[in-house]
């Protein structure tokens, strides 16, 4: 489910991959519903493909919206967007004590918490891990 689930770097939210055309993607907004293409000169990233820093490694993002999901009962996040970016990282570390506070940025933790509060508020919280295809 999350494979499909993109951030368009320059565009606001996230979108659901709906189709392909010529040299672009075409992308819905998960929040309104408008459909916006992507351009072979956008950089598209698929959540998938997005990983956290840990002490250990590196854990990928769906992983972490999976124990956010299971701290909060599946509510969007209790910290607001525009709390202090210390409140932010408390609550972060409760979702994941083991991140790297070294390299993890407060804007990070920001872009997390408004991608998984987008996520939950528009059903789009199956963050089982996507099944792997042998080619």
């Amino acid at each position: 489910m999350i494979d499909k689930i993109l951030s368009i770097s320059g565009k606001p939210g996230l979108y659901k991959l709906i189709g392909r055309g010529k040299n672009m993607l075409i992308c819905e907004n998960l929040a309104d519903k408008h459909r916006v293409p992507a351009l072979q000169r956008d950089k598209v990233l698929s959540l998938a493909d997005i990983a956290m820093y840990t002490v250990d490694g590196e854990v990928s993002l769906n992983s972490v919206f999976a124990k956010a999901k299971a701290l909060t009962g599946g509510t969007v996040a209790p910290v607001e967007l525009k709390a202090p970016a210390d409140e932010q990282r408390a609550w972060f570390a409760q979702v994941m004590p083991e991140y790297d506070a070294d390299r993890v940025r407060s804007s990070d933790i920001k872009k997390f918490i408004q991608w998984y509060n987008i996520l939950i508020e528009t059903g789009n919280d199956d963050f089982s891990e996507p099944e792997k295809t042998e080619e």
